[in-house]
């Protein structure tokens, strides 16, 4: 078992404090970026699939206005 006399020697880990804090640091980071952008990138692709939904509405839209102005010139 490991045994520290202070906290100095628990913060300096036997020389390896640096390399241990470090680590931690950067787990901690990545532990709460992670999820931040999994959000962002959901909200992301919940805007673009409606943007895409809404351009494909009205294009469906302009080709059943297209299809009925074709279809009373051909009667004329």
């Amino acid at each position: 078992m490991i045994h520290w006399n202070s906290l100095a020697e628990f913060l300096a880990m036997g020389r390896h404090g640096p390399y241990v804090w470090g680590s931690l640091l950067v787990m901690v980071l990545l532990m709460v970026a992670e999820p931040m952008l999994l959000l962002r990138g959901r909200s992301r692709l919940i805007a673009r699939l409606r943007r895409q939904h809404r351009a494909e509405a009205a294009e469906r839209g302009q080709a059943r206005a297209g299809d009925r102005s074709m279809a009373n010139w051909s009667n004329d």
